[in-house]
């Protein structure tokens, strides 16, 4: 197999999937800590790892920041507030469904990336693609069994986690075309993440064993693995 820019994004892409996978796996084995708690641990270990990439890097870490960030504050914040959405969505059906079903309302989110990548990259789906949208999307329906009621709320709020997340990614190639490394996308996204959950953290802080700490950092490893391959 011929290794190009093409090859290397589609194993890169399912490295990413793989990485996430076992970040919920490590999410559900912390057990049953607030949301908030889970995604503070997961986004400080992330922008931690992130921080050292950029302070390891040639130029100097205020330089790059300056640089890079110049310019796109906006798309930066939107992937920011993207982002944290569909962790505090993913986490809470995590918490609420089995991991299997919570998994695959999350892996919606490269179906949105398509129909996201309309109005904000400007680029045209092929017929195929939106074929593999309308199946995506019946198969979602397949898991949330749709009945209007409280029982289904954990199952629509895995699939906006899917959604959000799909806007996030969506940004995340718009910074990227703009020239923003995936270091500082990262430390950005995880830093803003961190300090947003804050509020929560405060209001519902649960205390930790050691053996929850080490599951979330765990998480964090895996979540900073997935967010450098995408």
């Amino acid at each position: 197999m011929k290794f190009n820019g093409k090859t290397a994004g589609i194993l890169f892409i399912l490295l990413s999937a793989l990485s996430f996978a076992v970040m919920n796996m490590f999410v559900r084995l912390a057990g049953d800590l607030p949301v908030w708690q889970k995604s503070f641990f997961r986004n400080f270990v992330a922008a931690a790892i992130a921080a050292i990439v950029l302070v390891r890097s040639d130029k100097s870490f205020a330089n790059v920041m300056r640089t890079e960030v110049r310019g796109n504050v906006k798309y930066l914040l939107a992937r920011s507030i993207a982002g944290t959405i569909g962790i505090l969505c993913n986490y809470y059906a995590l918490g609420n469904l089995n991991i299997a079903d919570a998994s695959m309302l999350n892996k919606l989110s490269p179906f949105f990336v398509i129909l996201f990548s309309i109005p904000i990259l400007k680029e045209k789906p092929a017929k195929k693609e939106i074929l593999a949208v309308v199946i995506a999307f019946a198969g979602a329906l397949l898991v949330i069994k749709p009945s209007f009621d409280l029982g289904s709320l954990p199952s629509f709020i895995g699939a906006a986690g899917g959604l959000a997340a799909g806007l996030a990614y969506t940004y995340v190639r718009k910074l990227g075309t703009n020239g923003v490394s995936g270091a500082v996308i990262v430390f950005f996204f995880s830093a803003f993440s961190c300090i947003a959950v804050i509020p929560g953290i405060i209001f519902t802080y649960e205390p930790m064993t050691l053996v929850q700490i080490i599951y979330l950092l765990c998480a964090g490893i895996a979540a900073s693995s997935g967010q450098f391959c995408i």
